[in-house]
């Protein structure tokens, strides 16, 4: 089948049934490695511990990983990940052990982002621009990552569009915004509320702030959405949660929440994510590859056409909100990740529009250029970390080399005859097998990076059915060591430490890093104990980018 047909033949399936067809890509975006890879750290796994114990303590409010409160995030994600983790268990499907049970709401989140990018897109842009939109937001990396990690940000996505698409309609129709879409309106909000805070506001209320600007003054849409008994519904939503972590926590839930995590985000890079101003938009085509490059082709076609109300309001969802992200010190790539609907339908609008202003033959030359140098980059990146890692190569990443030079093939193709809409959707379907190859056939194969794991797996060969309250580990105080040993793991600061929480009782063992050893060893021989070296694990621990082994000891 040849490129021109793959694509003719997907329009045609999507024209006749446009979500089943979005619905199936995405599947097939999302789905390699989905149940493959282990918990990853740290977002993932503290997200995905703090649901378990949910579920073990049976307590809905107050959130802990293992013995500390995580007073960071809003309590919205765990309660969807604690709904999928029962339907799963209750369908014998796996149990809470299993991480994909978390990352279902991530799944859903992604998936529902690109149908409203497309539903409700269409009354923005028209229904066959809104279907290329939706079919390169699905395509995006970052979107694709974020639909594998069990954290808040594909659900978050799928909050903010609707609301933002919502917004939209009530924008161009005011006289035909109904009630019931104003409140939809507001219940959006409010679940975006619980899941993050106060971001999905924030994208409404910039880009509200900014029409009212633009039009001076003139705010019928604000009319249309009823916020006189809408924000009551939005608050109706978020504060018996509020005032329940308020009481449970004695208010350390907001002081940290807001005083640590959100203001530590704003002045400094929290967590060494620090970037400068710009970084979002030189990441861009890395974090919207393939088809997202056509939001920089369009970009002078757009500008150009601002005075129209659809482009008015989607430049309003993205510029203000942008501009934020750019200046908070914080900077990873998916934070941007709310205004990509927009940027979306913009650049499909571009796309698809026969009398649409053409790139500078410069810019059509950079963005091929992009293109083949990611699609290649990912690649060798492909084949770097399992080498350096371990020395050999996995088979799927020998396969993403011809699948980058497939999908380079065919999107310069289609872009060198400037059929900018082609190139996208081929860019798309391109991705998929390219993906597969790394979020499956490589990734969950490269054995030193998934430490835990493999910690777990030893414990169990030295003490079958320890107790993870009668382990503790040093040097490697990460969240999915609790997911995958359990919340009692005892964390240990020193060697000194892990010698003495192994002599204080019989039946313990310990793991005790490289770093460690010689003080291990040390404090051993003054509590008079002869600790017995039983496993070593030897693996790369990606958040401190160091090698390191942990040394499996118990007491004879």
């Amino acid at each position: 089948m040849t490129s021109s047909t793959a694509s003719d033949a997907f329009a045609a399936a999507a024209q006749r049934r446009p979500r089943l067809m979005l619905v199936l890509l995405c599947l097939a975006l999302f789905l390699p490695g989905f149940f493959s890879l282990p918990s990853g750290d740290r977002d993932e796994s503290r997200f995905a511990q703090a649901t378990r114990q949910m579920l073990d303590s049976g307590d809905p409010v107050r959130l802990r990983v293992g013995e500390e409160e995580r007073n960071k995030k809003p309590v919205g994600i765990h309660w969807a990940q604690a709904a999928t983790v029962h339907l799963v268990e209750a369908t014998g499907l796996g149990s809470r052990r299993d991480i994909w049970a978390y990352r279902i709401p991530s799944l859903l989140g992604a998936i529902l982002a690109v149908l409203f990018t497309f539903t409700l897109g269409r009354r923005l842009v028209g229904p066959r621009p809104a279907l290329l939109a939706a079919t390169m937001l699905a395509g995006t990396m970052v979107l694709m990552v974020e639909a594998h990690i069990a954290k808040t940000d594909a659900a978050l996505l799928a909050a903010v569009t609707a609301a933002m698409g919502l917004m939209g309609a009530a924008y161009l129709q005011p006289a035909g915004f109904s009630a019931r879409q104003a409140a939809l309106f507001w219940i959006a909000l409010g679940i975006g509320v619980l899941l993050k805070g106060p971001i999905a506001p924030m994208v409404a209320l910039l880009a509200g702030i900014t029409l009212a600007v633009v039009d001076r003054g003139s705010v019928p849409w604000l009319r249309a959405l009823r916020p006189l008994w809408g924000v009551p519904l939005m608050l109706l939503l978020v504060l018996p949660w509020m005032a329940a972590i308020g009481i449970a926590t004695e208010g350390r839930f907001f002081a940290e929440a807001v005083g640590d995590d959100m203001l530590g985000k704003v002045g400094s890079g929290d967590e060494k994510h620090w970037g400068p101003p710009g970084f979002y938009l030189l990441t861009f085509p890395i974090a919207a590859f393939p088809a997202g490059i056509l939001a920089l082709l369009a970009a002078r076609g757009v500008w150009a056409e601002r005075a129209l109300p659809r482009t008015r309001f989607l430049l309003a969802w993205i510029v203000p909100s942008w501009l934020v992200f750019e200046a908070v010190a914080t900077k990873l790539p998916h934070y941007t990740l709310p205004t990509y609907p927009a940027v979306m339908l913009l650049a499909a609008a571009w796309a698809m529009d026969p009398l649409r202003l053409a790139p500078p033959r410069w810019l059509a030359l950079l963005a091929r250029v992009l293109v083949a140098g990611i699609a290649l980059g990912l690649s060798v990146v492909a084949l770097l970390v399992p080498w350096l890692a371990t020395a050999h190569e996995p088979v799927g990443a020998f396969l993403s080399v011809p699948f980058a030079i497939l999908l380079v093939v065919l999107t310069w193709r289609a872009m060198a005859a400037s059929r900018w809409a082609r190139a996208a959707v081929l860019g798309v379907l391109a991705a998929i097998p390219l993906y597969a190859s790394v979020m499956e056939f490589t990734l969950p194969r490269v054995e030193p990076i998934w430490i835990a794991p493999r910690l777990q797996a030893a414990l169990e060969r030295v003490a079958p059915g320890l107790p993870a309250s009668r382990f503790g580990i040093t040097s490697h105080a990460e969240p999915s060591t609790l997911f995958r040993i359990g919340a009692e793991t005892r964390f240990l600061r020193r060697g000194e430490d892990a010698a003495r929480f192994l002599a204080e009782a019989p039946g313990r063992a310990v793991a005790v890093g490289n770093r460690a050893l010689d003080d291990f060893r040390r404090e051993s021989a003054a509590l008079g104990i002869a600790p017995r070296e039983r496993e070593a694990v030897h693996g790369f621990n990606y958040t401190r980018g160091r090698a390191l082994t942990l040394h499996l000891f118990t007491l004879d």
